[in-house]
């Protein structure tokens, strides 16, 4: 692999650990412990990316279309000078591939963080705070999850399974030796009469009579 910080972080370390993967880096600087892959990209950029450029890509979705038919088509179908073979010839030499397993392929992306768990049995990610099983008061443990997912954690310690991480609800504390007061009734739901115009009514028969000085304009 190269030495950028797409193929040099903590989580491509586990997601390879957890495969069975060896990750190998190249030395800095030295592009020759790449070669194949750097003779890939040439032939990529030498025999589809000038045709795409020359014939036009309106999407995504058609430069991946196109891709693929020529990946298939074409490149994995030439005779390599080499090893005499194709490369899906020399690829499915020694067996068809096997799928891997589902389990462990979630497993292997899912993220992981280490936290330190509070006095109150909490954990923090993202802003968000998860309650843990008291008896981890003071540990350090790892959190893996799903970055899609936050709604739970799988917490372990030491490596091994130590339960799950649960979103934290705060309620209203309350002790069972003493009698909680009632809940408030609730309000009367509205009668239909207009209060404020009986209030208006009454004031308008009150001042019946009586002279109102108002300014005009003449």
């Amino acid at each position: 692999m190269d030495n950028g910080a797409p193929y040099a972080n903590a989580a491509l370390d586990r997601c390879c650990a957890v495969l069975g993967i060896r990750l190998v880096h190249s030395q800095p600087y030295r592009p020759q412990g790449r070669g194949k892959q750097e003779r890939l990209n040439r032939v990529i950029r030498e025999r589809f990316l000038l045709e795409a450029e020359h014939t036009g890509i309106a999407s995504l979705d058609q430069l991946n279309d196109r891709f693929t038919a020529w990946t298939e088509s074409v490149l994995n179908t030439r005779v390599h000078a080499e090893t005499g073979q194709t490369p899906l010839a020399r690829f499915l030499a020694g067996g068809p591939p096997h799928a891997a397993d589902p389990v462990l392929m979630r497993e292997a992306f899912r993220w992981s963080v280490v936290r330190m768990v509070t006095k109150t049995a909490t954990v923090s990610l993202a802003g968000n705070h998860y309650q843990v099983d008291p008896s981890l008061v003071g540990h350090r443990v790892e959190l893996r999850y799903d970055p899609e997912d936050l709604t739970s954690l799988t917490v372990f310690v030491d490596g091994a399974a130590a339960g799950v991480a649960a979103p934290l609800v705060v309620g209203r504390h309350t002790h069972p030796a003493v009698p909680q007061a009632a809940r408030p009734a609730p309000q009367p739901t509205p009668t239909g009469v207009d209060y404020l115009g009986l209030v208006q009514a009454a004031h308008k028969e009150r001042t019946i009579g009586r002279i109102a000085y108002r300014f005009t304009d003449e």
